[in-house]
């Protein structure tokens, strides 16, 4: 790759984005799609063929040779089947290169292999992908060649959802609906289109590749299961916005140029605290847009950290002790005129449409706080949410000062009258300018913020797709708003029906505010006196898909039928098993292979070198101290690995999804916490050159 380059030169120049749809097709063509892609409208077969035709003729343009529709089925990752442009070869040995107008709306993978959830029997072999000309088509470039990518949604031969694309845009319907409702009540009536919008920043280790082969546990399960703290953490805060290293800093380049070449807005990158870790933030974009954006995030990290040796790391916590990984999915509502639903302006209590939009979106994610819960629920979270480093599993809203006490005034009077203003920061050095700042501070303790004119949901997973977490906020929110409208299209005096609608919510939900010390034990304490749910665990989180609240909620608004939701649920737990699983046989391997051998090997070594020097009539009780903390620890070792093993042998005798993750949870996840224990202290005992991997030290600090 070049060393420099222009970016408004490169940036969509593998996307078939509009600009290229305005060249390519005919100005009906272009005219009719948009309206399919504006409105809603279904896309003629006619038009179809043409777009087509003009889509493979630029996507050979760019080198493809074959195509695929790039769809998210329930795994948590992209999936792909591609297909050549050849058709059959002419009499004349040559060949035609071809794409219609059906094969661009409709793919015919192998669904027996996805999870289903019960949805379908495994012989059912029928899927169809179907796709989503909202989410422009672009060309991928890598080691298989040149690939033109169409995303898509993926469904069952009857019908249900299998993916995440189908019910996000079916929950993006539900919020536009509501919320055109919403805003024709306060006069507009130009605005025609109402889109959430999402910026998700993404976190993430990187480490050398060499290194990491040589762990299995990171090969096979994405995080360290054993380790010992090195002598140095992040206590000193050094990394976190630290001068980027260069061979980082050429990673990124990369990585930058790559995403910037299909669209995707990369616009920041930095250190984060932990060592080893950083950030990559886009700017935002239309909520089904930035699901397929980060999903090129994701993979584009991982295939450029290998073209520079390195293993990117999306697990939410790879590494005990220092900060785990999470993405924030910031979240706000604009219309297709510019107007974003969640700005303030600068008098906040007067403008009555924001106060009744935040009213409406506290309430939600008060009556649906266990949902939102559930969205962001992974294995790899568990180790992460309620740490002092990232939200507690207890769902709050931060509004800051400002907003708070214009809500304290709605509370109390009814009536709010003032709003606090920004201040200016006097610097004290005259060749600095003073700073105006902003009327609150931010809360990096709060799942859910309010940060100017958005809600940072905090709780999503670094390796998670953020479709489930927006699938739920624009659910719950079309439903708040949708109550709201029933409420004040009825009302003989609508100005008092507002007033007294917005008081009301703000007082029967103002338990869900909260902007304080997430972290601290007082707000646990503080949280359960309100009645707000704290579910610690995955395990814990998935039963509030089918909850009556949820199947009437969903159903409500055609996102999710109730079997779509009992598919998810079931799908969940066998996940979670299954990563339990996986990660309590890789402790098995390692401590039987690696870790038990090693500690023999370095006592053997030990009590030869005890031999040889009583031999000459000299003591040796500092070896004979080690000798027996060394053995110790290695009975400790055996007979945590047992119990491992005999928890892990009945957990292949549970039946049923729910049963044995809970068994995981409940009983294998402690075996295994007390099998990592006296190996991590062993490794601080064996000498280094015999002990089997690459230690904390060697993955953080040795990049």
């Amino acid at each position: 790759m070049s060393d420099y380059f222009n970016v408004a030169d490169i940036f969509g120049e593998n996307v078939f984005n509009d600009k290229v749809m305005q060249d390519k097709l005919p100005n009906k063509i272009y005219k009719q799609l948009h309206k399919t892609i504006d409105e809603g409208k279904e896309l003629d077969p006619m038009v179809a063929e043409v777009v087509a035709e003009a889509m493979k003729e630029w996507a050979i343009e760019k080198g493809a040779t074959h195509y695929t529709h790039w769809f998210q089925p329930l795994t948590g990752v992209t999936a792909e089947k591609h297909d050549s442009f050849i058709t059959a070869p002419r009499p004349d040995g040559s060949i035609l290169m071809d794409f219609s107008g059906k094969e661009l709306i409709k793919g015919e993978p192998d669904a027996s292999s996805f999870p289903s959830g019960g949805l379908r029997a495994t012989f059912e072999a029928r899927g169809y992908t179907a796709w989503d000309c909202t989410s422009p088509a672009f060309v991928r470039k890598d080691a298989s060649g040149c690939v033109l990518c169409i995303p898509t949604a993926f469904c069952s031969y009857t019908g249900e959802a299998l993916d995440q694309k189908t019910p996000l845009l079916r929950s993006m319907e539900a919020i536009n609906t509501q919320s055109l409702r919403l805003i024709r009540l306060f006069g507009n009536t130009s605005s025609r289109k109402v889109t959430p919008s999402v910026g998700a920043e993404q976190e993430y280790f990187l480490v050398d590749a060499e290194k990491f082969r040589q762990r299995k546990d990171l090969i096979y399960t994405g995080r360290t299961l054993f380790g010992a703290m090195p002598p140095k953490g992040q206590e000193l805060d050094d990394h976190y916005f630290g001068t980027i290293r260069q061979r980082i800093a050429s990673f990124m380049k990369d990585v930058n140029e790559d995403l910037w070449k299909m669209g995707v807005t990369s616009k920041t990158q930095h250190n984060e605290v932990a060592p080893a870790q950083h950030e990559l933030a886009p700017i935002y974009a239309k909520v089904n847009v930035a699901v397929d954006h980060n999903h090129l995030v994701m993979q584009t990290l991982k295939r450029v950290a290998s073209r520079h040796g390195l293993k990117c790391l999306l697990h939410e916590k790879p590494f005990a002790g220092v900060n785990g990984s999470g993405k924030h999915n910031n979240w706000s509502l604009t219309t297709d005129d510019g107007i974003n639903l969640l700005d303030p302006g600068k008098t906040p209590h007067e403008n009555m449409q924001f106060l009744l939009v935040l009213s409406c979106i506290l309430k939600a994610v008060d009556l649906h706080a266990d949902l939102l819960r559930e969205s962001a629920a992974d294995p790899g979270n568990d180790h992460r949410l309620g740490a002092n480093e990232a939200p507690p599993a207890i769902v709050s809203v931060f509004l800051g000062e400002q907003l708070q006490d214009v809500v304290n005034q709605l509370i109390d009077t009814g009536n709010a009258t003032w709003s606090k203003k920004g201040g200016v920061i006097h610097t004290g050095v005259s060749t600095l300018p003073d700073l105006f700042k902003d009327a609150t501070d931010r809360n990096r303790t709060s799942p859910f913020a309010f940060t100017g004119n958005k809600f940072e949901f905090r709780m999503v997973g670094s390796r998670d797709s953020i479709a489930s977490p927006n699938i739920v906020l624009n659910t719950i929110v079309a439903e708040a708003f949708c109550e709201a409208c029933d409420v004040l299209e009825k009302a003989e005096d609508q100005e008092i029906a507002l007033h007294d609608l917005i008081k009301e919510y703000l007082t029967e939900h103002q338990r869900i505010i909260f902007n304080g010390n997430g972290y601290s034990e007082e707000w646990v304490k503080e949280a359960q006196r309100r009645g707000l749910p704290n579910i610690a665990s995955m395990v814990e989180a998935i039963p509030a898909l089918t909850t009556e609240k949820s199947i009437a909620l969903f159903g409500k608004f055609g996102v999710f039928t109730e079997s779509e939701l009992r598919s998810r649920a079931e799908i969940k737990y066998e996940n979670y098993a299954k990563a339990i699983n996986i990660e309590a046989r890789t402790m098995i391997d390692m401590a039987t292979k690696q870790f038990i051998p090693a500690a023999i090997h370095y006592t053997g070594t030990l009590a030869e070198t005890i031999s040889a020097v009583k031999a000459v009539g000299v003591n040796a009780p500092v070896q004979e101290k080690i000798l027996r903390q060394c053995s110790e620890l290695l009975e400790k070792t055996s007979d945590a690995l047992d119990a491992l093993k005999a928890v892990e042998e009945q957990a292949s005798c549970i039946e049923g999804a729910k049963a044995q993750a809970e068994y995981y949870r409940r009983s294998v996840v402690p075996a295994m916490e007390s099998l990592r224990r006296p190996v991590d202290a062993l490794e601080m005992i064996v000498d280094k050159s015999m002990w089997p991997m690459p230690s904390y030290g060697d993955l953080l600090f040795e990049v």
